[in-house]
């Protein structure tokens, strides 16, 4: 984890350089502050307070401008009255070229201004603390997913190790630039060291950036492959359901073979049974025919 600090000032612009990660510049500071995010969404809301502080700031500005120009012309027209001694406002932003001028003021002005003027800063400050939490919290549960993914894939697992030592050269160059700015006395060699420590630093965030797309890709092929093999589950188990009804299929063809047979059997022995009868009736068919030839002779003999 790092602190971020780094004071809104009207003329900063937060750019979003992809889904989950935003950065901008702090031309006071000479450095440009980078913040990745879990979701699209955080960065969006970021993005918004970020935009709505440097509103804020420009609305103070433009009111600090306002009250200096006023304040800048002394009063010809009120001659009796005591002038107080001068005034300095608190800085609305930090910069040089944002301190207000000293002004002179009447007794009858308020002198309660400044603090008024303090008030959006302090629920700045507020806010930023509360954001600087719950960005902690996030890293920390993008943390979490992120070794979840890496011990479902062990390529994964390595980039996940590349990443961390991106991320500790990169720590340990702010640091640098830090040591630096405390210890060296010359502006230039400074500025020049911190510029090339800044584009390492722009080119390791563009390493992780890579990393990082490549880990959703993975995250996108791990979720085909949970796809590929629900389907391939389904249709084992309607394989196995099909066979099954194979079986009881097959079961009911050898039951309605074994009655077929049976029938053909039992058709076969009634067909023999037929023949005998109708054997038994031509015998009784004759032996009749030979009674009435027989009665038929003794008719004509008598």
């Amino acid at each position: 984890q790092a602190i971020i600090n780094s004071t809104i000032t009207p003329n900063m612009t937060f750019t979003k350089t992809s889904q989950k990660f935003g950065q901008w510049a702090d031309s006071r500071a000479n450095t440009v502050y980078g913040l990745g995010f879990s979701s699209e969404h955080h960065l969006s809301k970021f993005a918004e307070k970020f935009q709505e502080f440097k509103e804020a700031a420009r609305l103070a500005k433009e009111k600090s401008q306002e009250k200096m120009e006023l304040t800048s012309t002394p009063s010809q027209e009120s001659a009796g009255g005591d002038i107080q001694s001068p005034l300095t406002p608190e800085s609305i932003n930090g910069t040089d070229d944002e301190r207000a001028t000293p002004e002179v003021t009447q007794n009858s002005e308020p002198r309660a201004e400044p603090t008024q003027n303090a008030l959006p800063f302090t629920h700045s400050s507020t806010i930023s603390k509360h954001w600087e939490a719950e960005l902690a919290t996030l890293k920390g549960n993008n943390a979490k997913l992120t070794a979840a993914l890496l011990e479902s894939t062990a390529n994964v697992k390595q980039w996940k190790q590349q990443l961390a030592a991106y991320q500790e050269e990169a720590e340990r160059l702010h640091k640098r630039v830090t040591e630096l700015e405390c210890v060296s006395s010359q502006a230039n060699a400074v500025h020049t060291h911190k510029t090339e420590l800044n584009q390492t630093i722009q080119e390791l965030e563009s390493t992780l950036k890579k990393k990082e797309e490549e880990i959703e890709g993975l995250k996108q092929e791990i979720e085909n492959a949970r796809e590929i093999q629900a389907q391939r589950d389904s249709l084992t188990q309607k394989l196995q359901e099909v066979e099954i009804r194979n079986k009881d299929l097959e079961g009911q063809l050898s039951d309605l073979e074994q009655r077929l047979e049976k029938s053909q059997n039992e058709q076969e022995a009634f067909r023999n049974n037929l023949k005998t009868l109708l054997e038994i009736l031509d015998g009784k068919i004759f032996e009749l025919t030979e009674l009435r030839d027989n009665l038929a002779k003794l008719i004509e003999c008598s």
